[in-house]
């Protein structure tokens, strides 16, 4: 470990490397789980008797509870460090996939929620790992986890019907906990090591933060909720049951399987390049527009012609594989810092998934009761209509900066968005600190004192 030229510890050469790894691994985890299961959903319904209801509710719960448990993430990452807690979210995930291979239906309903838990607080935390470790690759780094992400949903999607053919639905579904386990075993490395520095008392007993009801205040943080949830609802309908739409339209099961597989591999390079663009970006809006114009032909295209069913995929593929990394992005952008990342992060991805996750129940009742796809993907298409004029106002330049900053034990922070100053100062008896605030100064509006440790460096808007 050593430090910058305010003291402020800094992450080692191999350190880096190792955290870059344990980024890599988890992004592989954030998705596979999930759109793993889409092409079995006919498999698991015969195997375990299903209903189209509970079906449904099988497609609902993981996006319910990547919601539900979003907001875990950030007081986990302040009583236990990120390091830690992202090895608690690689073993749910694990234990998750493990779990849906009880042969019995509440085995399998439990395991898909224990494992969209671990999903949801991973999604939260690694914004702020993003910009905590690599504060000046935001960009890079997040369309790196985009891409790793849906490189990692497709060849779940990809693997699953073969998978099936060769071994049963059981090692298509369990084939996904070894990578878990990996990745559980890097990061619990990372925490080992990271609990070994000193943190001051002072620090680790302030785990308070008073930003959370701001955030709830500001507009922007609810256009960046809400662009991500409305986002999410449109793709997981989608990675749910396209399969289903293009079997219905005569395509076989392989290749119904093929088209979400190839739906998922665009976002590689789409996830890649789009969050590069939005970070060099000042004002994301024209980015927002293409996007939104993508997603609005392909659903489209479905409804008015689906016998080009393999022409929509691409462009819905590339839509959705844009529209989730920009989300994703402005996360990061909007967030004054490392620690308003998380914050903000958790806000958007409880609020968003909550909204999302009534969307593949609702588009698969909605086919039960019409007996078709005609009004569903209807509705879909108005959907996106909301959708943009919300993504609009969230790709507006700005930035959120919470009153306070919060604590991570255990983990270095990186340098805050130049909308804070922060002023060095010395408090008797308790070593150094620094001082945040506007004007940092008794009686200058809101300050607060922080041990160097977690504390920025000075700096001020050029």
């Amino acid at each position: 470990m050593t430090t910058d030229g305010t003291d402020r510890p800094r992450l080692t050469r191999a350190a880096a490397l190792w955290t870059l790894a344990g980024l890599i691994l988890l992004a592989i985890n954030l998705r596979a789980a999930i759109s793993g299961v889409s092409p079995l959903l006919g498999d698991l319904q015969r195997q375990f008797g299903l209903s189209g209801a509970a079906m449904g509710v099988l497609t609902t719960l993981p996006v319910l509870s990547l919601g539900a448990f979003a907001a875990a993430g950030a007081p986990l990452a302040r009583r236990f460090g990120p390091s830690a807690s992202l090895t608690g979210a690689l073993l749910l995930i694990a234990a998750g996939i493990l779990l849906r291979l009880v042969p019995a239906p509440v085995a399998l309903f439990a395991g898909t929620a224990l494992a969209g838990a671990g999903i949801a607080i991973g999604n939260v935390l690694m914004p702020y790992v993003i910009k905590s470790t690599f504060p000046h690759r935001v960009g890079g780094l997040t369309g790196m986890a985009m891409m790793v992400m849906s490189a990692g949903a497709a060849v779940a999607a990809g693997l699953a019907v073969p998978l099936v053919d060769t071994g049963g639905w059981r090692l298509a579904l369990a084939v996904w906990a070894l990578p878990a386990l990996v990745a559980a075993l890097v990061w619990a490395g990372l925490a080992r090591a990271r609990t070994g520095r000193p943190v001051p008392a002072q620090a680790a007993g302030r785990t308070q933060s008073t930003d959370g009801e701001s955030l709830l205040r500001n507009r922007l943080a609810w256009y960046v909720s809400g662009f991500m949830g409305m986002q999410s609802l449109a793709f997981y309908v989608l990675m749910s049951w396209l399969p289903e739409i293009m079997r219905d339209q005569g395509y076989a099961s392989g290749t119904a399987g093929l088209m979400l597989s190839v739906m998922m591999l665009l976002g590689i390079p789409t996830g890649l390049a789009a969050p590069m663009l939005a970070a060099r970006l000042r004002d994301q809006r024209p980015l927002v527009a293409v996007v939104m114009s993508l997603m609005a032909l392909g659903v489209g295209g479905l409804l008015a012609a689906p016998q080009y069913g393999w022409v929509w995929v691409i462009v819905l593929g590339t839509g959705t594989g844009s529209a989730f990394p920009v989300a994703y992005t402005l996360i990061t952008l909007r967030a004054g810092g490392a620690a308003s990342a998380a914050r903000l992060s958790g806000m958007a991805q409880t609020t968003g998934y909550l909204l999302a996750g009534i969307g593949p129940f609702a588009f698969g009742a909605l086919h039960g009761v019409t007996g078709g796809w005609q009004i569903p993907l209807a509705l879909l298409l108005v959907w996106l209509i909301p959708e943009t004029l919300i993504a609009w106002q969230a790709a507006r330049p700005g930035q959120i900066t919470p009153s306070r900053p919060i604590f991570i034990p255990g983990e270095p922070d990186a340098p805050d968005a130049p909308d804070e100053l922060d002023v060095p100062r010395t408090c008797a008896g308790s070593g150094p600190y620094r001082v945040h605030g506007a004007a940092a100064g008794p009686g200058r509006g809101h300050t607060h004192v922080e041990p160097k440790e977690f504390a920025q460096p000075a700096h001020t808007r050029h």
